[in-house]
């Protein structure tokens, strides 16, 4: 398994609109190979910004990295750059290759 997260510093005044943003957005993952999941994650905020995570998981790294190769990846990112004034600086990617994990029983989210 492999967990792609990129946070973001949102403005706090333009917090309801990058979660807008998300909610409307094609992402086109649902028929990618290899997905299984996302989440939109708000966490703390700071006086100037609230943080954000975009975070999906994958079947596996090739899986994400096929997927950041595709058709799909660039219809869905195409129009990015008209939401930066929404946050402040670049987001920040981290990818993570799951080394031990579980479920509670019963758990399929």
């Amino acid at each position: 398994m492999f967990i792609a997260m990129n946070r973001f510093r949102v403005r706090p005044d333009a917090a309801t609109a990058f979660e807008q943003v998300w909610a409307r957005r094609d992402s086109r993952l649902a028929d990618v190979p290899g997905f299984l999941r996302f989440h939109l994650l708000r966490g703390p905020a700071a006086e100037d910004h609230v943080l954000y995570a975009s975070h999906t998981v994958w079947r596996s790294r090739a899986d994400f990295e096929a997927w950041t190769r595709s058709e799909a990846f660039r219809a869905a990112h195409r129009s990015a750059g008209d939401n930066r004034p929404l946050y402040l600086g670049h987001p920040e990617f981290e990818g993570f290759e799951a080394v031990l994990g579980g479920e509670v029983a019963g758990d399929a989210a």
